[in-house]
């Protein structure tokens, strides 16, 4: 099975944003979430990552420009950013996309996570915001954090043994120290959650060029789990562009 891409479209203050390591650039905006996810489209996408980072921030709602594009897409969408309890799942699930991405800050509440994701099943996904910090004796600990703050919120393989056990549909997965930083996936971070896990993985975070691509490709190829991986700047930025993305992944055997 060839990698799925999500092209994304993270939207703050109504507009398509770039986004480093969790910090919007407020200096470069890239116009419409609507046109650019409809440009998505036509390039030949099958999902859009659609992400409200001023819901994820705590800062305020792009509810309806989130719902405008939802409406007018024929493609499927990935809904993220900031749900993160009852209220905020149920308004994602609302606006009628294919699923949605539970932040890492609900894991604070695992009992909750692991209720609705029995629930839910296929609609929901659990992203994991993974910080790689050195611990004690050389060893290397993979914590969660939670995304546009410090809080730890717990180990990665604890936390994905309970949600495993509860029936997961599936993770996205992301190196905070890469995302948006054009630095190439954690493949290693990859291998490793693909180990642990018997649920279907998204890499998310740090896509720079075709060979990044061709990599995540030959490891989906090899596990058959990563299922799928999101690209956002690489694209913004001229790297390469969806149309020759969706090229490589779908060619590469």
């Amino acid at each position: 099975m060839s990698l799925l891409l999500l092209p994304a479209v993270d939207v703050a203050g109504g507009q398509s944003v770039r986004l480093t390591q969790g910090v919007v650039d407020a200096e470069v905006q890239y116009g419409s979430p609507l046109e650019t996810a409809l440009a998505f489209q036509s390039a030949g996408a099958e999902w859009v990552h659609l992400v409200d980072l001023d819901a994820a921030f705590g800062r305020g709602s792009n509810a309806e420009v989130l719902a405008e594009v939802v409406g007018a897409l024929d493609i499927k969408v990935e809904l993220a950013g900031g749900i993160r309890d009852a209220d905020s799942l149920r308004r994602a699930l609302a606006i009628g996309c294919e699923r949605v991405v539970l932040s890492t800050a609900a894991l604070k509440d695992l009992s909750w996570c692991t209720r609705v994701v029995a629930e839910h099943s296929e609609r929901i996904a659990v992203g994991l915001d993974v910080r790689i910090v050195d611990a004690l004796g050389g060893t290397v600990a993979h914590r969660l954090v939670a995304r546009g703050s410090t809080d730890d919120v717990g180990d990665l393989w604890e936390t994905l043994a309970a949600l495993d056990s509860a029936g997961c549909a599936r993770y996205v997965v992301t190196d905070v120290s890469r995302d948006g930083t054009l630095g190439g996936p954690n493949l290693d971070l990859l291998r490793l959650a693909l180990g642990a896990s018997a649920a279907p993985l998204v890499a998310s975070g740090g896509v720079a060029s075709i060979d990044d691509l061709v990599e995540l490709s030959s490891l989906a190829t090899g596990t058959a789990r990563l299922e799928a991986a999101i690209v956002g700047k690489a694209i913004y930025e001229g790297r390469f562009t969806l149309t020759e993305a969706l090229r490589v992944t779908r060619e590469t055997p």
